[in-house]
């Protein structure tokens, strides 16, 4: 069963974002997200290098050597970084590209003959894991699944031991030094495992997969809410429902597996920039309407009980008058009069508008910011 087709390249996709999931949310949350870019580009560099000592172009030899590329990519930023000569985004841009172009060249230059394809390396091919298969108390599955679930379980099992010291590393690194729970260890060790899981993840489904499972469904959870268990449970969710809808408009639309699960997860993440409760667009544009809406409604009670008790009142507390002391269309006025008497801030009296309690309050606030503090 878990060897058919379809079910062996959903779950393959589906457990590249559950192992990276639970990196990839605090790499998000720390800033450092495009070491996962680095890690994975880098690792072209290792795979050639363990083809030329060894001649092996898979296997276990080919995944060590992979792993420690990755590993010295962390080594190496990190490096530069506690240097202090260049900032933390320079020694990343400054690392890998050095190391997957050296990859590159050594694969040009005495590989052209050879399966190790950089193309490969960075897309793979998720249609085809179903065919290299193990079994497992009598049940046949995929190799990749059983990588992938293995790596998995190790990232679940460092997160949930350290989850209070990367929780806080995360959000004050500062405190969390002070406090002696080596913020840069773990960090160290969370790259580490970033690297080991690209590994992982590269020869079935390629590096560019394992960037977008890794950062863009903890990027779309932390868009909905703030709390990072529920950020982390979100991102899971983003993963298996993007690896899900990613395959059917594959076979669909007869184009890239991994790559349209990449896209939709992107497209995920792009629906939560949109529509998010709190942060997304749309919610900071109403926001900023409300705000505008208040701010108007503030200067027309200002207007107001400025003329209140004055023999001008019956005229100058009116729209028209609004209007053409304001410098609002009436349409604006007609708005900004609605607005106050949604708010009860005012009220109408034939075509006068009259402060109600609360707009005097409101008004007398204006004029008193200092009595408001006192009350």
């Amino acid at each position: 069963m878990l060897a058919e087709p379809l079910v062996a390249i959903w779950l393959t996709g589906a457990l590249v974002g559950v192992a990276a999931a639970p990196l990839g949310l605090f790499l998000v949350l720390r800033g450092t997200a495009m070491l996962t870019d680095a890690v994975a580009h880098s690792i072209v560099l290792g795979i050639v290098l363990v083809w030329m000592l060894t001649g092996a172009t898979a296997g276990p030899v080919q995944l060590l050597g992979a792993a420690l590329a990755g590993v010295a990519t962390v080594s190496l930023t990190g490096m530069l970084q506690r240097s202090r000569l260049v900032a933390s985004d320079a020694a990343i841009g400054l690392v890998f590209p050095a190391l997957f172009a050296a990859g590159v060249l050594l694969i040009n230059l005495h590989a052209r003959d050879v399966h190790v394809d950089v193309d490969t390396v960075l897309l793979g091919e998720i249609g085809f894991v179903w065919l290299e298969t193990q079994h497992v108390a009598g049940v046949e599955v995929p190799v990749a699944v059983l990588t992938l679930a293995l790596v998995a379980l190790v990232n679940a099992a460092f997160v949930a031991a350290f989850w209070k010291e990367l929780k806080l590393g995360s959000f004050d690194p500062a405190l969390a030094a002070a406090l002696g729970l080596a913020p840069g260890a773990l960090h160290q060790a969370l790259l580490v495992l970033t690297s080991v899981t690209a590994v992982a993840s590269f020869d079935a489904v390629g590096a560019i997969l394992f960037i977008a499972f890794a950062i863009v469904p903890s990027a779309t959870a932390l868009f909905l809410t703030d709390r990072p268990a529920r950020a982390l449970g979100l991102a899971m969710g983003v993963a298996l429902l993007a690896a899900a809808a990613g395959q059917t408009l594959a076979f669909a639309l007869d184009v890239s597996i991994g790559g349209m699960m990449a896209v939709c997860a992107g497209a995920m993440f792009a629906l939560a920039l949109l529509a998010a409760p709190q942060r997304g667009v749309l919610a900071r544009w109403r926001r900023r309407q409300s705000e505008a809406a208040d701010r108007a409604a503030r200067t027309m009670v200002a207007h107001l009980h400025t003329h209140e008790d004055g023999p001008e009142a019956r005229i100058e507390c009116t729209g028209a008058a609004l209007s053409a002391h304001l410098h609002w269309t009436p349409k604006q006025a007609a708005s900004v009069i609605l607005h106050g008497l949604d708010r009860g801030l005012i009220q109408r009296q034939g075509d006068a508008l009259i402060l109600t309690a609360k707009g005097r309050a409101e008004a007398q606030a204006i004029f008193d910011p200092a009595g408001r503090e006192r009350r």
